[in-house]
């Protein structure tokens, strides 16, 4: 009996340090607030960019390679940015977005596999977007969330980090590297 109570102590304890280390101890916009140099959604994503990518499954692996060919157009304060996905393997893909900058600052993408809204805040460095895809994988489609970070560097780079969750969980990793043309 009492490896029993010890075990389900035990148990208890990893869980609520689990929980403590997921919901609390995870990356916040505020952080870059002084981070120079200093990024805006509005005017990276106008123009030409050319971008570089993979996709890495929960143990790490490297399962997708792809280039990208953006080109954003602002009209005010509503952009669209087309994305043109060429994959490794020979597969291609193409994603219109569009964006908006609201009133406070902070902005919302719409795109066809996005549901609902993209929901984007920007500070120093950093823009932190947040939204649910429909992915298509194979034959299948998942409903994944995204946690999107993107952090503006010198010479026209930015790199692109999102965390691809499903039912809290990390189910991929996806890394871009951007330069404007």
């Amino acid at each position: 009996m009492k490896v029993f109570k010890f075990i389900v102590l035990l148990f208890v304890v990893l869980s609520i340090t689990i929980f403590i280390f997921v919901n609390f101890m995870k990356n916040s916009i505020e952080y870059y607030e002084d981070k120079k140099p200093e990024m805006s959604i509005k005017n990276y994503f106008n123009g030409s960019i050319k971008a570089w990518g993979i996709v890495q499954d929960w143990r790490g692996r490297v399962v997708r390679q792809f280039d990208i060919k953006m080109i954003g157009t602002w009209d005010g304060d509503i952009g669209t940015l087309r994305e043109q996905f060429y994959y490794y393997d020979g597969q291609t893909q193409e994603r219109t977005w569009t964006i908006k900058k609201l009133d406070n600052g902070d902005y919302e993408g719409t795109a066809s596999d996005i549901i609902d809204k993209a929901l984007g805040i920007e500070k120093g460095n950093a823009a932190q977007w947040s939204y649910i895809m429909d992915l298509k994988v194979d034959q299948r489609v998942f409903r994944i969330k995204f946690d999107d970070w993107m952090w503006l560097m010198n010479d026209g780079v930015l790199i692109n980090r999102s965390y691809l969750k499903k039912f809290g969980i990390t189910v991929a990793e996806l890394t871009i590297f951007m330069k404007k043309e």
